[in-house]
């Protein structure tokens, strides 16, 4: 039986490197050709002896997530639709900018967090990803954008991604083992090197998760807030009757210490007569006093079957001045993509729904 080399990070590779009877260093040099040369292909790892090429191909494989489709916007995004098996499909995002490419990566298919303006919860959730399904959309992305390195030496070319962000479809912390896993292969050097600053993790508010997230790999946290009270939070967010925003504001707090950013993003899409009024603005300015943050207001993108809107323009330029004003760093989300279904909320996976609760095949939002 072979196994998918993709699922192990370094310490991983090393384990299989000593169950084959090879030295560690072999592993480091997997590594450097799967991760940063991106060849899936053994009989090029020219620096490997060649007994050992050969034990590669009967007992290992570098098995990706099929792509299904890759679209460009015209603003330059990139959208994949990948397979990932019984009919099931996730999507990934690249949004480039001047000095950056951000790539949105999705965790699980489906998502069973079932929050109310967001069109995977409306679909249920059938799985988690594994560790190969989550680092193959940074892997597919980078050999997509021809930026991998291409010669026999396994010398790193630049990236094309510069930052990851775990926004995708589902919730991150629900799949915590092998998102962290991705994430160690993410940050290592001998892989992709990316800066902990430039690796961000969104989660809807499991607390117990992020406390395991600051011990285990703490990279930027983001958090889909969306309400200033816990009142219209419950009916927006419904883990946040498990885990209430008092609750989810100490975590923030306990977090920050050992995070590389010194604040925490809130992310808060802006439903017109929902969660958007100068109250609300005032509401939240107060609430998150104690919390070193910046808030990332999401204009809405509706979908069918949802009974939300998106909120006024002036809505949210006056919603954004008054955090602005009470000191906050407040931006405005632009919308990237959408001529491709690559905006916020118009990603379209394809779940078979384990927990019967739709079977809708809009997918989330990156964000």
């Amino acid at each position: 039986m072979t196994v998918n080399l993709l699922n192990y990070d370094g310490k991983g590779l090393v384990d299989f490197c000593a169950g084959i009877g090879e030295k560690p260093f072999r592993a480091r040099q997997l590594l450097r050709w799967i991760h940063q040369v991106g060849t899936a292909d053994f009989a090029v790892m020219s620096d490997l002896a060649k007994s050992l090429r050969e034990k590669l191909a009967t007992k290992a494989t570098i098995e990706l997530p099929p792509i299904t489709s890759d679209y460009e916007a015209a603003d330059g995004t990139r959208k994949w639709l990948l397979a990932v098996g019984s009919g099931n499909g996730i999507e990934t995002v690249f949004i480039p900018e001047v000095n950056r490419g951000t790539l949105c990566v999705s965790s699980q298919v489906g998502c069973a967090l079932a929050c109310a303006f967001c069109s995977t919860g409306m679909q249920g959730f059938n799985r988690n990803l594994t560790v190969a399904e989550i680092i193959g959309q940074l892997w597919i992305a980078n050999n997509a954008l021809g930026v991998n390195a291409s010669n026999d030496t396994g010398e790193q070319s630049n990236k094309a991604v510069t930052n990851v962000v775990m926004m995708g479809m589902g919730e991150p912390l629900a799949n915590f083992d092998n998102v962290v896993t991705a994430l160690d292969l993410m940050l290592d050097d001998h892989a992709y090197g990316l800066s902990r600053r430039r690796v961000t993790v969104s989660t809807s508010g499991l607390v117990p998760a992020i406390d395991r997230l600051r011990e285990r790999c703490p990279v930027a946290l983001a958090v889909s807030l969306h309400a200033p009270n816990d009142v219209l939070r419950d009916q927006l967010v419904p883990i946040n009757k498990k885990y209430p925003i008092k609750e989810l504001l100490a975590a923030c707090q306990r977090y920050l210490p050992d995070a590389p950013r010194d604040f925490v993003t809130f992310e808060y899409v802006m439903l017109d007569g929902v969660n958007d009024t100068v109250a609300h603005a005032k509401e939240l300015a107060k609430l998150v006093k104690d919390t070193p943050c910046k808030f990332n207001l999401i204009p809405f993108n509706t979908f069918p079957g949802i009974g939300f809107k998106r909120s006024t323009p002036e809505a949210v330029h006056v919603f954004r001045d008054v955090l602005m004003q009470a000191g906050y760093v407040t931006t405005v989300r632009k919308t990237r993509g959408d001529d491709i279904a690559a905006a916020c909320g118009q990603l379209a996976g394809q779940v078979k729904d384990k927990t019967r609760r739709t079977t809708g095949l809009q997918s989330r939002v990156c964000g």
